[in-house]
């Protein structure tokens, strides 16, 4: 098993690389970012949070990623299987967005010509509050107030072959809520609703691929029940990100595999059955997909290829304290290729 746990301490050496690398079940290094030694151009910092319900998704990005950044939000229509990305981009922020070095507190904001963007960590909290007036001249408003219901994250600290290229990754699924969204004569309120952060920094290697699948909700036993499953990218021999949540616990497994479907010609059919699980059978999920949010860039040295599939998650994972089942619950699963 592949359970090399975290110390607390600094994340990096004073060459930049990382002092160990495996996973935690908190943020429990310090990310010294003053200890990369790459350009400024090759740092990619995010916050990305998902939040939704049965009839609607909302999608929320704010990225600095040294060469180009983002904001960004995306709309899942559940009920008409239909979504919308819009986005707005920079260049050559170069760390000046200025993303908090933690998860725990502080300001994630960017205002653009035609965009206002903040994610605040206060008191406990978790704001959101984002504008943007799209190309299509269609105005886009959300504010969410989502606070952590369980101590315990998914996070991880994965190095690539390349000496001073590193991942430093937190997935905080389970986070709970209100809110709500307008665009054009959509205004949506949630209640009690689910979501998942992703806060990821680190220095990459510019050609990657990874698989990440999500998922949070409440049963009907009132059991608040989450995962984060993922690979691809990195040396992740110490350690993997597959984790189950359930209420306040947690539980470490190893690899997964995302088995998409595929043609005869060996193309992947999205929205076809999916199936997630693992060799040693600890996990077996079945993903019926309704929403394929494709988004694909191609920018001179920037390209993206990003499937991000929503549907609904059938199957169980076998823990040392019984066999959790999920059962018709709505989360996404992924396949992105980028070159950055």
């Amino acid at each position: 098993m592949r359970n090399n746990l975290l110390n607390e301490g600094d994340l990096l050496t004073k060459e930049g690389n990382l002092n160990e690398a495996g996973y935690a079940t908190s943020l429990i290094k310090k990310y010294n970012k003053e200890n990369i030694k790459v350009s400024k151009l090759k740092i990619k910092e995010w916050d990305y949070y998902y939040i939704g319900d049965d009839e609607y998704g909302i999608a929320l990005t704010i990225d600095d990623n040294g060469y180009m950044g983002l904001v960004s939000f995306s709309i899942l229509d559940f009920n008409n299987r239909t979504y919308e990305n819009n986005s707005s981009m920079y260049w050559f922020p170069k760390g000046k967005v200025n993303l908090p070095l933690t998860s725990k507190e502080g300001i994630s904001k960017k205002n653009t010509k035609n965009s206002n963007f903040k994610f605040e960590v206060k008191d406990g909290k978790r704001i959101l509050e984002c504008k943007m007036l799209t190309k299509k001249k269609k105005e886009f408003e959300c504010k969410f107030v989502l606070h952590e219901t369980t101590p315990k994250s998914m996070v991880i600290a994965t190095p690539f072959l390349k000496k001073k290229h590193f991942y430093y990754n937190q997935k905080i699924n389970l986070l709970n809520g209100e809110g709500y969204f307008k665009y054009g004569n959509i205004n949506h309120k949630f209640n009690n609703v689910y979501g998942v952060l992703d806060w990821g920094r680190g220095v990459w290697t510019y050609k990657n691929t990874w698989y990440w699948s999500s998922l949070s909700y409440e049963d009907e036993n009132k059991n608040r029940i989450g995962f984060n499953l993922g690979y691809g990218f990195g040396d992740t021999s110490k350690a993997s990100e597959n984790m189950l949540f359930v209420n306040d616990k947690a539980y470490k497994f190893d690899d997964c595999i995302f088995d998409i479907s595929k043609d005869n010609k060996g193309k992947e059919i999205y929205l076809n059955k999916w199936r997630i699980y693992s060799p040693s059978k600890d996990i077996d999920l079945e993903f019926t997909p309704i929403i394929d949010r494709h988004d694909k860039t191609d920018v001179l040295i920037i390209a993206q290829d990003a499937h991000q599939v929503f549907g609904k998650f059938n199957g169980t994972f076998k823990t040392i304290d019984g066999e959790i089942k999920i059962i018709d619950a709505l989360g996404f699963a992924e396949k992105v290729k980028n070159k950055w």
